[in-house]
């Protein structure tokens, strides 16, 4: 039998000629590059802006969006550091009321940004009910 794939990118990709048996699940990360993670962090920034927060918030969610901001524009971004600033992100909406709920702007942005994170952002993904 031959594969003739193409470029793939996926979190798991089984490609099989037979039988396959998979036990204890299976987990994959897709490697995302520098211009898609500018982007995700400018869709978190804008999400936050279009949510209505409170005055005695919003300071402090726009200060962890500039951290990740300022990390995401290294070389090579600490994703550790970025998912604890994501998670105090998520967890100062949550605490202004602003929903982060399947549909919203909030949780499209966290949850993309959380998934580029890899491991790093599982905590965050499982945060937000996912």
């Amino acid at each position: 039998m031959v594969f003739n794939i193409g470029n793939q990118q996926a979190g798991v990709v089984n490609n099989v000629g037979h039988d396959q048996h998979v036990h204890d699940g299976q987990s994959g990360q897709v490697v995302a590059g520098q211009v898609e993670l500018h982007g995700l962090v400018e869709d978190l920034r804008q999400a936050v802006d279009g949510a209505r927060l409170p005055s005695a918030v919003r300071p402090e969610v726009r200060t962890e969006l500039t951290a990740i901001e300022q990390e995401a524009a290294r070389p090579e971004p600490d994703k550790e550091a970025m998912a604890d600033r994501l998670s105090r992100i998520t967890r100062l909406l949550g605490s202004a009321g602003a929903a982060i709920t399947a549909g919203t702007g909030l949780f499209g942005a966290v949850s993309a940004l959380a998934g580029w994170l890899g491991t790093a952002g599982r905590p965050v993904l499982h945060a937000i009910g996912l």
